[in-house]
């Protein structure tokens, strides 16, 4: 089964018209994309767009052969004039099966956010899953809407991050599955940028006009962008930043699409301060419903079990109690032997890391390079805290460091 991407952008393309933002400033050439809509063997066509007939004749094909126009955006998809020979487009009932005289069949599925999926078997079994923009399948569950993973995926992997995750708990994408981003806007700037967080979700963007071989061979971009079987996240990773850096977000963005993520808070509920309530509060709304969540300080133990992966938020946190329960904040306790004990805490939780065998995605804050504290309890702080994050970095396959959240990676 072949199947040519016509176009890979956002219902109003990229660059949107109009639009001043940096993102669609620098959406040229071939970071520009047209709105997303899919040519199946040439019989098929999913979503109708603006200029899709100049689309395809640029990617050598025409739509002569089409026998069947579906939409799957929420509302009824661009409004433009169907070209002359195309059947009129059409929505599938959810739930309902189209069967083509061509062998193809299309299965109708609902999507939580409006607009239909539509999962696509060619007439040698080979099975393709496209999704509409903003949305995720609804009610997917292990067995019931797959039995084996899919072959190709189309999905808007910026904007829905949760939709692949929930693909990969119940089997629908798998280790050879072939990922494509579709529907990309300028949430994230087009280039090395937008294939470096594609890439951390296992997924890949190939141009507009690509024509991708479902249940064959992958097409040369596959192959020269080296892709990957799966979420292409080192299994240790450290994050580090100052304050608001973004330290946080590029952490949690490098798990998005893992369907199981154990969260581990190092700060505690801190009862009464009604400031960190409101912080904790908006770092649970950012994180997805399937994340669980630990509060806890005592790492060692969560590193030493197998599990899914674990985002620590953050080592400063984890150093603030271990220095507490070392009396690091007393001149006479440090030197009889609270320096001693601090030491020994971060050699075995820099082992645990080394010996661990889950991923693992830790944040920390990098202060070594502002104001030098005026107390000596801070200088303490500060020293220490670099001394952790050298240690813990070194036992880490990357490492990054977010600046006005951009992410520069340091290692790996």
């Amino acid at each position: 089964m072949n199947v040519t991407v016509l176009g890979t952008g956002a219902p109003a393309g990229l660059p949107r018209p109009d639009c001043p933002c940096a993102a669609c400033a620098t959406a040229l050439g071939g970071d520009a994309r047209a709105a997303t809509a899919v040519l199946v063997d040439g019989v098929l066509l999913l979503d109708l767009t603006p200029g899709v007939a100049w689309a395809a004749a640029r990617a050598g094909h025409a739509l002569s052969g089409v026998r069947q126009v579906l939409l799957s955006h929420p509302h009824d998809g661009p409004a433009v004039e169907v070209p002359a020979g195309l059947p009129q487009p059409v929505r599938v009932p959810d739930g309902r099966e189209l069967t083509l005289l061509t062998g193809h069949r299309v299965r109708a599925l609902a999507m939580d956010a409006g607009g239909t999926g539509y999962a696509v078997t060619g007439p040698g079994g080979q099975r393709l899953l496209y999704l509409p923009p903003g949305s995720a399948p609804a009610g997917l569950a292990r067995g019931a809407e797959s039995a084996a993973a899919y072959d190709l995926v189309l999905l808007d992997v910026v904007g829905r991050p949760d939709a692949l995750a929930r693909l990969r708990a119940v089997g629908a994408a798998g280790p050879t599955t072939d990922v494509v981003a579709v529907h990309l806007d300028h949430d994230v700037p087009p280039g090395a940028e937008a294939r470096r967080r594609l890439a951390a979700a296992g997924a890949r963007a190939v141009p507009d006009g690509t024509t991708l071989t479902v249940g064959g061979p992958k097409d040369a971009s596959a192959a020269s962008a080296g892709r990957p079987a799966g979420p292409d996240v080192p299994r240790r990773t450290l994050v580090l930043g100052g304050a608001r850096s973004g330290k946080s977000v590029e952490a949690e963005r490098r798990l998005e699409s893992f369907p199981d993520v154990l969260y581990v808070a190092t700060g505690g509920s801190r009862n009464g301060d009604t400031e960190w309530a409101a912080r904790v509060a908006a770092h649970r709304e950012r994180r997805p419903g399937s994340w669980r969540t630990a509060e806890t300080c005592d790492l060692v133990p969560l590193l030493a079990k197998d599990g899914p992966p674990l985002l620590i938020d953050c080592l400063s946190l984890w150093l603030t109690d271990a220095m507490d329960a070392v009396g690091a904040w007393d001149d006479a306790e440090w030197a009889s032997g609270g320096e001693r004990a601090l030491r020994e805490r971060v050699r075995e939780l820099t082992a645990a890391v080394r010996a661990t065998r889950r991923t693992l995605v830790a944040v920390s804050n990098e202060v070594g390079s502002g104001i030098v504290p005026a107390t000596a309890s801070g200088r303490r702080y500060r020293d220490e805290l670099g001394r952790l994050n050298a240690a813990f970095a070194g036992e880490c396959e990357q490492v990054l460091l977010v600046v006005a959240g951009q992410a520069l990676v340091l290692r790996g």
